[in-house]
């Protein structure tokens, strides 16, 4: 029998010639490029979360229309669907691609250099690749070298387009880098700062005002722009007005990300140990809807990418579950909260798991301190998603497992901002857990929260303590840890258990799980009051442990913990 050769898995690699020429799986998403081209209007803006596969779209895109690419049309799109069904463009336009991420930021002065050394150097840039088919090529070049004319130069490429009968496709990536960057640092300077660059004769408006105009005449023959908020496309108003929006078309709902068809077709094709995934992947990694008539939910494909990428390097499950980056790309969450109303509808989100909104498509940067625009603007980072209609609006909820850590390690900053005498000892909090998961002490661990933890909680953060809010502390806590996988709202059918502590898949050796029952009674209740949520928790945590998902479970312990204002509780431990 002949052996499989598996392909490579392009984890960090967006570029599709070296993909299809260096044996590397790519997940076809070319079919896209038809649909796009039958749109009737040229002109598209579309946005996904950081690390959706944008990049990689885009090298696809230029590939196929590149006039230079003719020659190798076959070797990259001859087993793809595109290639099978040609359009009438393919490989017909002089391509000017753009990408404004890591401009300088740090003052007005150095941003406006960096932007215009951007626009500059794509110009010279394109010139170069393309001296073949402009006939004053060369001499552009040299009068950029002696004028350094910054956006200006923009006008060169138009020229010389018009003069040589040249089609221009202009594709800008991350073209809200910047503003993303101003909007984060949460101050005057960064909003005027902001408003100075795209409000009227501003540096970034009169760009896209060049390329609206350029468009509109048909000298630019298409534009795709992306990013991922449509925050600086409303901002900039009629300095860009003529773009057709498809971020929210259900259409292209898996024009970027995963469904969980090819995320099979991934571990087939590169050889990944299924024995070696031992976790629930969609939980993890999936979840994702654009549109609440989209076919599939999809997996963030960097998340996916990289747990396949740490199997087949370890041959083994890896050991951090959430990639370390994710943090990265994502930390901006505490800066954009700013005030008192965001930072309340974040904790809203996390206790009910999701909210009920609008979902905006065009929003101003002045409009961030409203409900319908902040939870839009967290949708479109990724931090929400759809979950179903909801009458004339759409229920949103936290993706997947991986976000929901991302919000418990943001409350965990925000508390200790707020709570200046919260000091986390991690040794201690450590050997409670420990003590948790091995000896079936749940009293240490509750006895640690309530003394370092809730006892020590600023008026401010007492001002939410409930049932829901400690169930989010208590979580934050023990993820910490990384003993555990702690679950909020585990389905146990019937019903759903507040909290269930699942055995970390690198830890084996751990002898208990457990089925959590939160309540609450404030500092005043009675004795009657009291009993009455600890015995309405044992009926809830009786039937869990019936269930036909946890019965039978020697490893498993349940417990009702009753909390009593802020430092005292009582724990009905549950026998099955």
């Amino acid at each position: 029998m002949e052996t499989k050769i598996y392909k490579r898995l392009p984890y960090g690699n967006s570029d599709l010639r070296s993909i299809i020429t260096e044996n590397y799986a790519y997940v076809d998403k070319t079919r896209y490029i038809e649909m796009l081209e039958k749109e009737s209007n040229k002109n598209q803006f579309f946005i996904r979360p950081r690390k959706f596969g944008k990049s990689l779209f885009f090298t696809t895109l230029m590939y196929y229309y590149d006039l230079n690419e003719a020659e190798n049309f076959d070797q990259l799109f001859g087993n793809l669907y595109i290639g099978k069904h040609p359009t009438p463009e393919r490989n017909s336009y002089a391509i000017m691609k753009l990408d404004f991420s890591g401009l300088d930021t740090s003052d007005e002065e150095g941003f406006k250099k960096s932007f215009s050394s951007n626009v500059q150097d794509a110009v010279r840039n394109f010139f170069r690749i393309y001296r073949h088919v402009f006939s004053d090529a060369d001499s552009y070049v040299r009068q950029i070298d002696e004028e350094k004319p910054g956006i200006i130069a923009l006008q060169k490429v138009f020229y010389a387009a018009e003069q040589d009968k040249v089609k221009l496709f202009f594709i800008i990536d991350e073209y809200d880098h910047f503003a993303n960057d101003l909007i984060a640092m949460g101050n005057r300077l960064g909003s005027d700062f902001y408003k100075t660059m795209v409000a009227a004769n501003g540096l970034v408006r009169d760009f896209y005002e060049r390329i609206k105009m350029a468009a509109k005449t048909s000298i630019i023959n298409r534009t795709f722009i992306t990013g991922i908020s449509p925050v600086m496309l409303d901002d900039l108003t009629s300095g860009y007005n003529i773009a057709n929006i498809l971020t929210l078309e259900p259409q292209y709902n898996e024009m970027m990300g995963f469904t969980q068809e090819e995320v099979e077709w991934l571990i087939r094709e590169t050889g990944v140990d299924e024995s070696c995934i031992n976790i629930d992947m969609e939980a993890y990694y999936n979840g994702y809807l654009f549109h609440k008539d989209g076919k599939h939910r999809v997996y963030n494909p960097a998340m996916m990418l990289y747990f396949f990428e740490q199997i087949l390097r370890r041959r083994q499950p890896p050991e951090n579950i959430v990639d370390l980056n994710l943090k990265t790309d994502y930390g901006r969450l505490r800066r954009l909260v700013q005030n008192d109303n965001n930072r309340e509808t974040l904790i809203r989100i996390m206790k009910e798991n999701g909210i009920v909104a609008e979902l905006l498509a065009k929003f101003s940067i002045d409009m961030l301190n409203d409900d319908d625009y902040f939870v839009s603007l967290l949708f479109y980072m990724g931090l929400l998603t759809i979950k179903e209609p909801c009458f004339n609006q759409l229920k949103l909820i936290i993706p997947n497992y991986s976000i929901k850590t991302l919000y418990w390690e943001y409350l965990m900053k925000m508390i200790r901002e707020t709570s200046p005498d919260l000091n986390i000892e991690s040794r201690p909090l450590n050997e409670a857990i420990h003590a948790l998961a091995l000896d079936g002490n749940l009293e240490q661990f509750i006895a640690y929260i309530s003394e370092n933890a809730f006892g020590k909680l600023s008026d401010y953060d007492l001002r939410r303590f409930d049932e829901k809010y400690i169930q989010i502390l208590l979580l934050a806590y023990l993820f910490m840890s990384k003993v555990y996988v702690p679950m909020s709202e585990y389905e146990a059918v019937p019903g759903r258990t507040d909290i269930y502590l699942q055995r970390s898949p690198l830890l084996p050796q751990i002898k208990y799980e457990w089925a959590l029952e939160l309540k609450y009674c404030k500092t005043d209740a009675s004795e009657a009051d009291i009993a009455a949520q600890q015995e309405k928790g044992r009926a809830q945590v009786e039937q869990y442990i019936a269930s036909h998902r946890l019965g039978g479970r020697p490893d498993l312990k349940a417990a009702v913990i009753v909390f009593i204002g802020k430092n005292k509780y009582r724990i009905l431990h549950i026998e099955h």
